[in-house]
């Protein structure tokens, strides 16, 4: 009987070990600033519709009159979709958006969170479909 305790005691910790990293997914307020929002306007260059989150690449003209280029971050496709956005209502390269975005907590720069897109023709999507860590 031992032998067999044993044996799923190590089973059960393979197990465990082989789900930890499904755990280890940041939360909202570890990465981004729900307090600091930045508004900028631009050109989507690619959007990357994956887990665990999806990606908007945008052109944006800064002060400067140099082009940045920058990462806005937005929920995982599944919880998008839960929320009624789906794929072809995001935006794809070369449309014009403005952007409503919390910035990263860390000041890396040309890194944000989408909270809301608004396009050339008018439309408009808000992303942000969950409250922040921060302010529960």
């Amino acid at each position: 009987m031992t032998r067999y305790r044993t044996s799923l005691l190590w089973i059960a910790l393979a197990i465990a070990f082989a789900v930890t990293p499904a755990f280890a997914h940041h939360s909202f307020s570890a990465e981004f600033d729900s307090y600091h929002i930045i508004t900028m306007s631009g050109v989507i260059t690619k959007v990357d519709w994956i887990n665990p989150h999806a990606y908007w690449y945008m052109d944006v003209k800064g002060a400067n009159g140099e082009v940045e280029h920058w990462a806005l971050e937005g929920y995982s496709p599944s919880e998008l979709h839960v929320a009624k956005i789906t794929k072809d209502m995001v935006g794809k390269a070369g449309d014009e958006v403005t952007v409503d975005a919390f910035m990263a907590k860390d000041g890396t720069k040309h890194l944000a969170h989408i909270k809301a897109m608004r396009f050339a023709d008018g439309r408009e999507i808000t992303m942000w479909i969950k409250v922040p860590d921060s302010e529960k």
